[in-house]
């Protein structure tokens, strides 16, 4: 593999369910896309709340403590900030300045990103202890995987934690 497609290539960890991060996630990973780098995308733990398919504080998940944790999360719509959230109004405030200063929106950036064509995939430990199956995402998650086959995947490229 020669060194520019190792350096076209940008993998991202997005273990937040938080708007300001996720936000992050989705910015990083159109730009990369539009300029030609493939991009992989791995949810895990919170990050998985931004690719379910059922949105609002639904009990999703098998079990009783799964379905308290998806009654707690609520998708993209409900997603806190990760600081100074005020009650849930901080990512309203965020989306109204977004549309104001003609910047894509957090739901703008995951279109975008289905468009350009970023790889989304599943962690399988974490649906694993979230009671959470293939089915409850969106149908633009490639795959389930383990940590492995990520690193795997990944592999040449850049990596980021968000």
């Amino acid at each position: 593999m020669s060194e520019e497609t190792q350096s076209k290539k940008l993998s991202i960890i997005a273990f937040s369910g938080d708007f300001d991060k996720l936000t992050a996630v989705f910015t990083l990973a159109t730009g990369a896309a539009a300029v030609g780098y493939e991009v992989n995308l791995f949810f895990t733990f919170w990050g998985l709340d931004a690719i379910k398919i059922k949105q609002g504080r639904s009990p999703v998940g098998k079990g009783f403590l799964p379905k308290v944790f998806g009654i707690f999360m609520g998708g993209l719509k409900a997603t806190p900030v990760s600081r100074l959230n005020f009650l849930g109004l901080s990512p309203k405030i965020f989306r109204y300045l977004m549309r104001k200063k003609n910047v894509a929106t957090l739901e703008e950036l995951v279109e975008a990103a289905k468009t350009l064509g970023v790889n989304f995939y599943a962690c399988e430990m974490a649906m694993h202890i979230l009671g959470l199956e293939k089915s409850d995402f969106i149908p633009e998650v490639k795959d389930v995987l383990g940590v492995a086959t990520f690193l795997n995947l990944s592999e040449g490229g850049q990596t980021l934690f968000i």
